[in-house]
Order: C-alpha cells, then sequence, then structure tokens
C-alpha cells in the first residue's frame, strides 16, 4: 500500500506542479522559434542512473533545456548535440564514458554530470583534457576539489552542515548522530564535517556509515537512536532515506528525536510518502528556491520541463541543478564567435563566469578562475514536512562549514558575498 501511494503521490505532485507552470511560456537562447541548423556543438555528460538508485534527473533536465535552446536558435544558429552516458555507478565505467565523450565525441564541455564516482574516477582526466565541467550534482568530495570540475549544487556535505547549522541556531540541538553512505569520500566526508562542527561549537556528534544497497534500516535507526541524541541528520539518497525514516516512525523515534536531512531528500513526493507522522519533525535543508516558487526563473525551468521534458522527469532540487548548468553553459557559449567554439574557447569562457545570477540560487554563481577547487553555491535555506507539503521556514544562511574557509576568503577577496 506504501509503494502505490508514494506512485500515486508523485504522479499527483507532477500534474499540480504541470498545472501551476502551465501558464508560462519556456523561455530559451534568442526566443526565435525557429529551430538551429548549423554544424552541432558536443556537449557531454555523465550520470548515474542504473545502480542503487536513479540519480539521472540533473542530466534530464540539462537536456530539456537544451531542447529548448535547439528550438530558439542555439547557440547563435549552432544546435546543442548533448550526449549523456550512464556510468551504473561503477567507476570503471565512468573512465570509459568520460574517455569516449571527451576523446571520440570530441565535446567541448560537459554539464549536467551528476554521479556518485564519476568525480573520483575523471577530475584529473578532465584536467588532462583541458575540458571543464559544470556539473549538476556533484556528490563525493571529489566534485568539489578540482580545478575543472564546477558543481551548480551545495554537495552533501555543505548541504548536511546547513541542516546541522539550523538544529543548532533553531532546534538547540546539543548532540547528533550523521548517518551517511559507505562510498568514498561521501559519507565520511559529509559526517566528518559534523564532528569538525562539534569540536567548534561544542556539542556531540557520532556517526553511522551504511550501505544504501543491502543495509537493514531498522538495525540503523535502532543504532542511531541507541545514544538518544536530540537530532539524528541523513545524508543519503531519497530512496534510501525513507525507508529510515519508515523504520524510525516504527519504533515511536519520529516523536521523540528530531530527524533532518541533506537536499538529496527534497522532493515533492516526500512529505505525502512519509505521511502525517513526520509533521514538524522531519527537515531538510535546500540547495535552491522552493520547487514551486512563483519567481521568474524557477517558473521559466518548469515551463521548460512541461514542454521539453518528460512527464515522468522529476521536478525535483537535482532538476533544478541541472537546469542552472544548462543555463550557465548557454551564457558561456553565446559570448563567442559560433565560429570558434572549440574546447579551449568554451573552457576560457566558461572561467570567465562571475555574478550568475538566477532565482534558484540564492546567490549569484560564479566559477572561480584560477582556483583550486569550487563550491560557489553554499548559501542554502531549510524546509519542513508539514500536511504533505514542505513548507519553508528559512532565509538564505551561509553553511557553517568549516571547510568552506578557503572559499570564504576567496569570496571576500572577489568581492563576492555568500
Amino acid at each position: 500500500m506504501r509503494i502505490d501511494m508514494r506512485g500515486l503521490v508523485v504522479g499527483l505532485g507532477l500534474t499540480l506542479l504541470s498545472a501551476f507552470s502551465a501558464h508560462a511560456a519556456a523561455s530559451c537562447g534568442d526566443n526565435t522559434g525557429k529551430p538551429a541548423t548549423g554544424e552541432p556543438i558536443v556537449i557531454g555528460a555523465i550520470t548515474g542512473k542504473t545502480g542503487p538508485d536513479d540519480f539521472s534527473n540533473s542530466t534530464r533536465a540539462a537536456k530539456a533545456y537544451f531542447d529548448c535552446l535547439n528550438a530558439n536558435g542555439g547557440i547563435k544558429g549552432r544546435p546543442v548535440k548533448y550526449l549523456v552516458e550512464d556510468d551504473q555507478w561503477n567507476p570503471e565505467t565512468a573512465a570509459q564514458l568520460a574517455a569516449k565523450l571527451v576523446n571520440d565525441e570530441k565535446a567541448v564541455l560537459m554539464v549536467g554530470n551528476s554521479s556518485f564516482v564519476e568525480c573520483g574516477a575523471n577530475a584529473d582526466f578532465y584536467k588532462k583534457s583541458g575540458i571543464v565541467v559544470v556539473a549538476g550534482v556533484g556528490v563525493p568530495r571529489e566534485c568539489f576539489f578540482a580545478e575543472n570540475y564546477a558543481a551548480t549544487n551545495a554537495g552533501p556535505r555543505v548541504s548536511t552542515l546547513g541542516a546541522m547549522g539550523y538544529a543548532l541556531d533553531q532546534l538547540k540541538a546539543k548532540s547528533v548522530v550523521c548517518i551517511g553512505p559507505n562510498i568514498p569520500n561521501v559519507g565520511t566526508w559529509s559526517c566528518d564535517g559534523i564532528k569538525s562542527l562539534a569540536k567548534e561549537k561544542g556539542f556531540t556528534a557520532e556517526t553511522i556509515l551504511m550501505d544504501p544497497g543491502t543495509a537493514d534500516s531498522t538495525s540503523i535507526i535502532l543504532q542511531a537512536a541507541a545514544s538518544k541524541p536530540d537530532v539524528i541528520i541523513l545524508g543519503l539518497p531519497k530512496g534510501v532515506t525513507i525507508p529510515l525514516l519508515t523504520a524510525a516512525e516504527e519504533q515511536g523515534l519520529n516523536q521523540t528525536i528530531k530527524f533532518l536531512s541533506a537536499a538529496s531528500a527534497y522532493d515533492l513526493s516526500v512529505p505525502g510518502t512519509i505521511g502525517a507522522g513526520w509533521d514538524g519533525n522531519f527537515y531538510v535543508n535546500m540547495e535552491f528556491n522552493d520547487l514551486e516558487a512563483a519567481t521568474p526563473d524557477n517558473q521559466n525551468w518548469l515551463a521548460v520541463m512541461d514542454k521539453y521534458g518528460q512527464p515522468s522527469d522529476p521536478r525535483d532540487t537535482f532538476a533544478q541543478a541541472g537546469y542552472l548548468a544548462a543555463r550557465i553553459a548557454e551564457k558561456a557559449l553565446m559570448s563567442l564567435d559560433p565560429k570558434d567554439i572549440t574546447r579551449e574557447s568554451t573552457s576560457a569562457a566558461i572561467r570567465q563566469v562571475k555574478g550568475f545570477a538566477s532565482d534558484i540560487f540564492c546567490a549569484p554563481w560564479y566559477f572561480g578562475d584560477g582556483q583550486p577547487r569550487h563550491n560557489a553555491n553554499s548559501t542554502t535555506r531549510m524546509a519542513v514536512s508539514e500536511g504533505g507539503k514542505w513548507k519553508v521556514i528559512s532565509d538564505c544562511a551561509p553553511s557553517p562549514d568549516p571547510e568552506l574557509a578557503d572559499i570564504r576568503a576567496f569570496e571576500k577577496n572577489a568581492g563576492i558575498a555568500p
């Protein structure tokens, strides 16, 4: 019954979103209304579609935007040929696909990448190949510590720490258990951030790492609750988070412990799926704006998804990320002579992107030319599950992640406000 209801809620959510945004006309490129017919510009992407969870929402949204762009004149007459490959959550496969896109297909840029494994597998290769990645969803640490790799999302660590900041400031938490996936440079990286903040702020923190594919949800939850923490923070994919919340409710823990999550759980289907037992008890960090925000660019994202995406394509935070990555790529490419769009010229144009404003972001996005790493999106919001929906409960606030010290120093010197 729970699975059927989840499908019903997802379908209803997509229907409501479609109705909400149907009045808006999708705006892309020069809005010529005429298809681009020139020589294609090859852009690649790698995503984890098949594996423990479908993580392809970012590339789906990027494709929708590029399709809209191509229907409206493309890049000064040239269409984007967007090639998306599935790494199947396998680093070796990810490396093979990167070589295919970069060496064989001659991609000038990578856009919308979203994967748990490809950053680590390919970051050095991208640098050696002179190609820049404007990723949609960076997950492991390597996505945020590479010279040629910049994501539009905040990342699991920054998002998890954003949730922890709210727990400290608003929920007055003094003890926490962080649950993350046992994936290299993902779960440990995020939960270690909680520990670093705990040393700085003086609260207690424990970590549990779990295998997303085989762990027993009830055992994990009981282990987390054993120390009677004020809050439990989840840094896991949505498909893993929901069973943990179900197990927690079965144990009555939703009434005694506050649960929070990184942005991976910020999906319109989640409040209805987990039910009324979590009203006011399950909080999520938002790396971007409210999914239903009536602001111009958010409405354009929804309009693009309605007209150029598939009805089954999720309208979630990861789709927002892919849309933004495609728009950033468009901005850079539009600055070039259409006859001279090469990997070198495209990379140079991306490096010059500064102050990219969208009401989907809390703060303007920038590449950070010359920096050894990138994390431009580090200012986030919070929402709580209430009445089958998400209720936004905070203004934009900088993540308190201690590891952002170098990013904050760069922003200060460059005159960029977080």
